[in-house]
């Protein structure tokens, strides 16, 4: 796996929102599965705090699991005709 450097993505607060709806979990369902708390997820997903570290990568893998097109800046565009 040497030389096979991925570019991180940046998850911002729309992302962060974008994908929990897209999986269909609530904050607290979304911080339970990855071992957070509920005020956490709602920090990054206000803007307060951005997510980094561990939970940015662990936010890349659920997404790349989901189909979710977390790098493509789609996230918006799912949020808006999710009907959420």
């Amino acid at each position: 796996m040497v030389g096979m450097a991925r570019r991180r993505p940046s998850w911002d607060a729309g992302k962060v929102r974008a994908l929990r709806r897209h999986l269909g979990l609530t904050q607290e369902e979304l911080a339970r599965e990855m071992g957070t708390r509920q005020q956490t997820i709602s920090e990054w997903e206000t803007g307060v705090y951005r997510p980094r570290g561990l939970s940015e990568r662990l936010l890349t893998l659920i997404a790349e699991r989901a189909e979710f097109p977390y790098d493509a800046g789609e996230a918006s565009s799912h949020e808006e005709g999710s009907g959420s």
